[in-house]
């Protein structure tokens, strides 16, 4: 076969390369991938900001604030409570004074707690003192003063002095304690600004993600519009064109690069599939005349594998018929050398009708009656055992086999083959009776045969020899036969799309494996 010639080199472009279709998706990648980082940057910084300003408003800033009220509260309750027992004497009242002041304690110790972590901690921490410095003046200057004179003046203890410390006193405690809380409340709206502010960022930040996101869809779709698919779309046109019939249209784009290089390529394919096509038409029509001419010379082959079959097989009967009867009628006239020679000319002419027979039978296998169709191979091993019923008896000779299976063949042919490896079993043997053994296994999609037997067993530096035609390992008058056999069994199995092979192990006898289609699928 010749070797095709390469393809010419491309031609060098003339006009400006421009950038490949490659660079243009790397470009247009690295700036999408840039606004996502930054995007995502963005929205990561604003998000840590925001849950900071979160944490601060509902873990500070609002206990906090509750905190001072819950000071408020306490305030309160104690300055009822004083001038309910000032003007009563009544230890409940009393009572309710000292728990207002542990209320107070409480709520100021929690307040003070909290003020590290709060934005200008300075400024609350001076709020929380001038208060606590007041709500202390106030219990010093009016409240432990009524709880000092209650014992020994009564209700005398609340007087008009005692009324107007009081007055003054706790408008200082109120005007610190408003500080305090508008002071909250201011660090409270602020914090909630910047929550809020936080979030319109966040959104903000993804807004303008997802819309760098649809920029970059819609640049890639343009680009891919343009260098790639409207070029694909000339181009096979051109291809359509050229596959409706018109080999000679030429196919070539001018952009992107890669297509450019692309479609060169494929017109130089284009250029040399025509080149070989119109040097295939040519071949084909030396093809066909050298098809008729081998359809005639199968005829004659065929016509003379008739010939051989019948002209030629009916004067080898005619000398071993008309020699056999000068022996029987002049045979008291013949002395030993002659009838020696009559019996060579018998002999000859029988293993001459023998070899002609197994010859035909060779070159038949896969061309007369060669369909395979799933049959039971047990049914071809009883038609072979039927044929050796004689030869089996004489030798004394056993055979066994498995459960065989169904397989994709021909049963002439495989009762050919199982007759032709049992009657070598049995010619073979050794002193002992023959035994022969056809076993099976599956081997994926293939069933496995044996024929296994004791006889004198086969050298295995000729595993390969045995199969060829004409092959013989043993001289033919201590073994006769034509040496095809085995050949013939290695055709048929071929034949089938099986493989046939001598098992070399030790031990006696001979083991013969060859495989056989399934029939269907192979198991899972």
């Amino acid at each position: 076969m010749m070797k095709p010639e390469p393809l010419a080199p491309l031609a060098p472009h003339t006009g400006r390369r421009g950038l490949p279709l490659a660079r243009w998706f790397v470009l247009a990648g690295t700036a999408s991938a840039l606004v996502f980082v930054l995007g995502v940057t963005a929205i990561l910084l604003t998000l840590s900001t925001t849950r900071q300003a979160r944490e601060t408003l509902v873990d500070v800033i609002d206990p906090a604030t509750l905190h001072t009220l819950e000071i408020s509260t306490a305030i309160q309750a104690q300055e009822s409570a004083i001038r309910g027992y000032g003007l009563t004497t009544d230890q409940q009242y009393l009572t309710e004074y000292r728990q207002g002041v542990a209320a107070e304690q409480t709520a100021t110790a929690a307040t003070a707690a909290l003020i590290p972590r709060l934005p200008e901690a300075p400024a609350v921490r001076a709020g929380l003192d001038r208060l606590t410095a007041a709500s202390a003046d106030w219990r010093r200057d009016y409240a432990e003063k009524i709880v000092e004179a209650v014992p020994t003046s009564g209700t005398r203890a609340v007087n008009r002095d005692t009324a107007k410390v009081n007055v003054e006193r706790f408008a200082r405690v109120r005007a610190a304690l408003n500080a305090q809380q508008n002071q909250l409340n201011r660090l409270h709206d602020i914090g909630r600004t910047s929550l809020y502010n936080g979030w319109n960022t966040i959104y903000v930040a993804v807004g303008a993600l997802v819309a760098a996101v649809v920029a970059a869809v819609i640049g890639c779709a343009l680009i891919v519009r343009r260098f790639v698919t409207r070029p694909v779309a000339r181009l096979a046109g051109q291809v359509r064109t050229v596959a409706a019939g018109d080999f000679d249209h030429e196919l070539g784009v001018d952009r992107p690069y890669e297509l450019r290089e692309l479609s060169a390529h494929v017109d130089g394919m284009r250029r040399r599939i025509v080149s070989e096509w119109r040097a295939a038409v040519d071949a084909r029509q030396q093809l066909s005349d050298q098809t008729r001419e081998l359809t005639r010379s199968n005829g004659e082959l065929e016509q003379f594998a008739y010939v051989a079959s019948h002209d030629l097989q009916e004067p080898l009967r005619k000398v071993a018929s008309f020699t056999q009867l000068l022996e029987q009628r002049y045979g008291d006239q013949l002395d030993d050398r002659a009838r020696q020679y009559i019996a060579f000319s018998v002999d000859g002419a029988k293993r001459m009708q023998l070899l002609i027979n197994d010859l035909l039978d060779f070159s038949r296998v896969g061309r007369v009656g060669g369909d395979l169709h799933p049959v039971r191979s047990a049914d071809a091993l009883d038609a072979a055992l039927h044929n050796l019923d004689a030869l089996l008896a004489d030798a004394d000779a056993a055979v066994t086999h498995d459960d065989l299976p169904e397989v994709l063949g021909n049963v002439p042919l495989l009762t050919q083959l199982f007759q032709n490896l049992v009657a070598n079993a049995v010619k073979f043997r050794s002193a002992d009776p023959p035994r022969v053994h056809i076993g099976v296994r599956r081997n994926d999609a293939m069933w496995e045969f044996s024929c296994s037997d004791n006889g004198i067993g086969v050298d295995p530096r000729y595993a390969d020899r045995i199969f060829l035609i004409f092959q013989r390992l043993h001289p033919r008058d201590v073994y006769p036969g034509s040496g095809i056999g085995l050949a013939l069994c290695r055709k048929i199995v071929e034949y089938h799309g099986g493989q046939i092979w001598l098992d070399s192990g030790e031990g006696p006898g001979a083991t013969f494996h060859w495989t056989l289609p399934t029939v269907g699928e192979p198991d899972a």
